[in-house]
């Protein structure tokens, strides 16, 4: 039987959440309205570079069915009873999602969060300590900091960094307070030009630097994401030395189990500049994966 702290270096603070707290988060509707955030996934869609595309192909069709001879229910069938099921081909990174804690490793033995490490931890069906079956169900505060809003701007310029003192007076400006548990959304606009790729590449890859993150961290949030394949802006401005090309991630992920969010659509959120709201996010339990695809909701 696994202990307590096993547990926590699973799952991270994000897990251990009291009936208070989650009573206090599904209060926080009054309207009864509902915003996605996310938007549809199909095969060539945009992902970020380094991954395998998305793809959906059909493997049962009512013909294929017949052409194979193939007959589920038995020679019984008058009525020509047919079904269709596909296979998706794709990261768990496709659209919007959320890294599990073994997404990210670092140093010369690839260790993520915790301390597990690719010598010991990595099997051929994935990592097996922080994989995606561990990544809990996120229902909690929702906090959206709209940069471009605050800009006056459509969305922010390729490579653009949003640093800590900037994200104080997004949240200053719209009334907003971060408190502990949180999940903060930091809207750029990227998604804004979805699905176009010529479009996105005006605005790929803005975000939080490592100031931001730090800032995110000592409030006590538990997640955080962006609308961005990245999160982080990238380059990153200040890679540190030893230069890191990812020191967001490997702060808050690596080494503090900060969940992250990514391609969360936030567009909707913005236009109806709604700044608070309940965010409900329900990881699919998959052992192996690095993340979980997720249709998330704000609920206000």
């Amino acid at each position: 039987m696994s202990t307590q702290t096993d547990q926590f270096l699973e799952e991270g603070p994000a897990a251990h959440q009291s009936p208070n707290e989650l009573l206090a988060a599904l209060q926080l509707p009054t309207q009864g309205r509902l915003y996605t955030l996310s938007v549809p996934r199909f095969t060539g869609m945009p992902v970020f570079g380094a991954h395998p595309p998305f793809d959906v192909s059909m493997y049962r069709t009512p013909a294929g069915l017949r052409g194979d001879g193939v007959k589920p229910w038995g020679e019984v069938n008058e009525v020509n009873l047919g079904y269709m099921a596909e296979v998706m081909s794709g990261t768990s990174h496709s659209g919007a999602h959320v890294d599990a804690l073994a997404h990210m490793t670092i140093g010369d033995d690839d260790h993520w969060y915790g301390g597990a490490a690719a010598g010991t931890c990595l099997g051929d069906r994935g990592p097996t300590v922080g994989d995606g079956s561990k990544i809990p169900p996120f229902i909690r505060r929702g906090v959206l900091l709209d940069v471009p809003g605050y800009r006056g701007i459509n969305a922010l310029p390729a490579n653009e960094p949003v640093n800590a003192e900037e994200l104080q007076a997004v949240a200053r400006h719209q009334g907003v307070t971060i408190t502990a548990g949180d999940v903060v959304m930091i809207r750029t606009g990227y998604m804004s030009e979805w699905p176009h790729p010529e479009r996105m590449a005006r605005h790929v890859t803005a975000g939080p630097d490592i100031s931001a993150a730090r800032w995110l961290l000592e409030q006590g949030v538990v997640a955080a994401g962006s609308d961005t394949e990245t999160f982080e802006v990238q380059p990153a401005p200040d890679p540190g030395s030893p230069a890191n090309p990812q020191p967001v991630h490997t702060l808050l992920l690596i080494e503090n189990a900060i969940y992250l969010f990514e391609s969360i659509y936030l567009e909707d959120l913005a236009r109806d500049r709604v700044y608070e709201f309940l965010f409900v996010a329900l990881p699919i339990k998959v052992k192996g994966a690095t993340g979980s695809m997720l249709d998330p909701v704000a609920i206000i």
